[in-house]
């Protein structure tokens, strides 16, 4: 990756959230000009049809994006999977999650080097899930090299990389990234394959007004509950979806690479939607999350100023341009800041943030500006970029407890079992 380039400024966007006086009041969402940082008022009327409270919003959207948005409270459905075994934590309190990263399956399909890095890639998930028993498993995008796949057979690639969790019936999500939006394949084409052909996918697509342009659909969340007869979830697990790549067929075009601004919207009304029925995430004892492949620009930043100590973890990939969401092109700059506002001023008892994407990185690190705890996966694919010093692995995530007060262990565990950079994602750290 080229040098980091210094952070560009960026508007600083502030939220306020108003309770409705009634389940029928209309909900409006009014945005205030912007001109100097190249936004426009943005307004719109959400007519709620179920009996919840609704917000009025204040995040501010891009010029480009804020027209033409409609939304219903019934976009959002609290009970999303009512034909898939409902998810708990184990009799012991625990709850086990083990993330693949970068698998990047599909490389070089013309001579004998590319699939004999799947070979490899599977060997290791076998391993990893054998020995793991993960509760839950998150593929933490960028599954296939869409760039080296052929279009008639790309999304087969999807049943390979499945295969394993089909066979131990491990229950898992996945998010996408640059390389699963290339011209012979689509983040949303890899979503309805997996879904076909995985009966334990939680994986699932956004409403169409925040699916990115159809480039960005992998936005959701999945509910974990302590025991299967509880009403409330004590753990929400976020999936967003960060775009990048290119677009489809013969005239292909380069994508955004950042969570499509409209996500911020989408994350308040479900928030608010969750709050209503649930109760307050604080008083309801519910933690979370999130997973993203590309990460936040915001953690460009850290990177000078970590400690070997306290952040462990290989730290050889030097974050610059195209590395963080929005860093490609430094006019898009601060694209990604509605999305990051909103994850950290929405979401209560965030555990931490966790991506992929830049391959010899494995740190985590507090992001001081909103005060979250953000980590990177490990590398696990033999495809994709890579050094003979990094190694191939997954990180764990283990919730020792439903209590969001007790924050869950979190560390790299390498294909041959050894085990290194364990943090425990709470208030102590950093």
């Amino acid at each position: 990756m080229p040098p980091g380039a210094a952070l560009m400024p960026r508007a600083v966007l502030s939220a306020s959230v108003r309770v409705a006086s009634s389940p029928d009041e209309t909900r409006e969402t009014m945005v205030s000009n912007n001109w100097k940082h190249g936004m426009i008022s943005l307004t719109w009327a959400v007519y709620s049809v179920m009996a919840v409270p609704v917000v009025q919003s204040l995040y501010t959207l891009p010029r480009d994006i804020s027209s033409g948005i409609t939304s219903r409270s019934d976009d959002i459905d609290l009970n999303p999977y009512p034909h898939k075994p409902r998810l708990t934590f184990r009799q012991d309190g625990t709850f086990k999650i083990t993330v693949f990263s970068d698998l990047h399956f599909g490389e070089n399909p013309w001579d004998d080097w590319g699939p004999q890095q799947d070979v490899n890639s599977l060997a290791l998930m076998n391993t990893v899930l054998d020995d793991e028993k993960p509760d839950y498993v998150v593929l933490n995008g960028d599954l296939i090299t869409g760039e080296n796949t052929f279009r008639e057979n790309s999304t087969t690639l999807i049943d390979e990389i499945v295969a394993p969790l089909n066979a131990l019936k491990i229950p898992f999500s996945s998010t996408h990234g640059n390389h699963d939006n290339e011209p012979n394949i689509t983040h949303a084409e890899e979503i309805r394959r997996e879904l076909k052909v995985a009966p334990l996918s939680y994986t699932r697509e956004a409403p169409s007004w925040a699916n990115g342009e159809g480039y960005g659909p992998g936005t959701y969340w999945v509910p974990v509950y302590t025991k299967l007869s509880d009403h409330n979830p004590s753990l929400i697990l976020w999936f967003f979806d960060s775009r990048g790549g290119f677009s489809e067929g013969a005239n292909s075009t380069a994508l955004p690479d950042w969570v499509d601004a409209k996500v911020a919207i989408w994350i308040e009304l479900t928030v608010a939607k969750m709050n209503a029925a649930w109760g307050p995430a604080d008083k309801a004892k519910r933690g979370s999350l999130a997973f993203v492949h590309i990460p936040p620009h915001a953690v460009q930043a850290l990177q000078p100023g970590l400690n070997s100590t306290q952040d462990p973890g290989l730290n050889d990939d030097l974050l610059g341009s195209g590395s963080t969401q929005a860093s490609g092109d430094p006019a898009n700059s601060g694209n990604d800041q509605p999305f990051w506002d909103a994850v950290n001023a929405e979401i209560e008892n965030l555990h931490g943030v966790i991506s992929g994407h830049d391959h010899g990185n494995e740190w985590c690190k507090r992001e001081p500006t909103k005060n979250v705890i953000f980590c990177f996966d490990k590398h696990s694919g033999y495809g994709g970029y890579s050094d003979s010093d990094w190694g191939h692995g997954v990180r764990n995530v283990l919730f020792k407890t439903p209590n969001p007060s007790v924050g869950p262990d979190t560390w790299i565990r390498m294909q041959d079992g050894e085990i290194h950079a364990r943090i425990t994602m709470d208030r102590s750290y950093n």
